[in-house]
């Protein structure tokens, strides 16, 4: 039996997650995205022939960076520094992380008198994730993690998985 993505995608959570209106939930669905955005794009602007290969270069880590804050399990399966674990760890609140949002929405909005690329659209979705947790700790909401992917204790896990996840 062959296993597809759509096995592993919890659609009854994300439809919880969007009737809850806990806007913590929608920042670390951007800060997904923005994963995404940060190294995709931040790989396009290298073969700049201009200043913005440095912002590409911030932009790429910034990705990393938002990789293990938004999906701390990995700080405990890949072999890191113990400061760089702490400096992660501080971004556990909402109002935190609506601040560094902000601050690599910043630096990546300084490139924009280098030279008007594709980084902009890096800078709006990290713009996006901090209004997102912005407004989550200004009505005072728990952080809580999303639930789009399942877990292996559920019940519907697919069987498969549970044995490579043992392997």
């Amino acid at each position: 039996m062959a296993l597809n993505i759509k096995q592993f995608i919890n659609f009854g959570g994300i439809a919880r997650d969007l009737k809850s209106f806990n806007f913590s939930v929608y920042g670390q669905w951007f800060g997904f995205i923005n994963i995404l955005l940060c190294i995709a794009l931040g790989i396009a602007n290298l073969f700049h022939v201009s200043a913005v290969i440095i912002f590409g270069i911030i932009s790429i880590l910034q990705g990393l960076v938002i990789l293990f804050i938004e999906i701390p399990f990995l700080l405990k399966i890949c072999p890191l520094s113990d400061n760089f674990i702490e400096f992660i760890k501080r971004f556990a609140t909402n109002g935190k992380r609506s601040l560094f949002y902000i601050a690599m929405a910043a630096i990546q909005f300084c490139s924009i008198p280098v030279m008007l690329t594709s980084l902009v659209v890096v800078g709006a979705g990290l713009t996006i994730s901090s209004l997102s947790y912005g407004v989550a700790f200004f009505k005072h909401q728990q952080f809580q993690n999303s639930s789009i992917i399942k877990s292996p204790a559920d019940d519907d896990f697919p069987h498969e998985a549970v044995v490579r996840e043992m392997l």
